[in-house]
């Protein structure tokens, strides 16, 4: 081994190896291995959580929207750590669709309105009315020049 140090910001190991009959050099990333999170449905059915879907739906909201997509990915990477480092090994979608609503919010009003609209399932015009009202009052006012 030539070199060895932290990488992930300490979530990982970068190693440095070199083959010893070809002497060609190549990198590895060691990783603890991840306990398996199931999220509990709606419908009482479960499922294996994945980050790809939570990063998907804050895609699909903040779509035509000027987000980078740098953000989503720390978006949905943020969620799983947080969820990892709870420890509970089944959690709620309905949790799953807070944490995904309060993180949109910081990210783009806009996308945070689609998301709860779908997330929780608006069906007259007077909920998207309460919730941009609710986002009124939670704001400080801009200033537009």
């Amino acid at each position: 081994m030539l070199d060895s140090r932290d990488a992930k910001d300490g979530l990982a190991i970068r190693r440095r190896r070199e083959c010893a009959s070809c002497n060609r050099r190549f990198t590895t990333f060691e990783e603890p291995e991840k306990p398996r999170l199931f999220l509990v449905k709606r419908d009482g059915s479960r499922e294996e959580f994945s980050r790809e879907k939570v990063l998907r739906g804050a895609i699909v909201a903040c779509r035509k929207r000027p987000v980078d997509h740098s953000r989503l990915l720390e978006l949905a990477e943020g969620i799983e750590r947080s969820l990892m480092d709870d420890g509970e090994l089944e959690i709620p979608s309905a949790q799953i669709g807070r944490m995904v609503m309060e993180r949109l919010l910081d990210v783009d009003e806009v996308a945070y309105v689609r998301f709860a609209s779908v997330y929780e399932q608006f069906e007259t015009p007077a909920e998207f009315s309460n919730i941009v009202d609710q986002i009124k009052k939670s704001r400080k006012p801009r200033i537009l020049m």
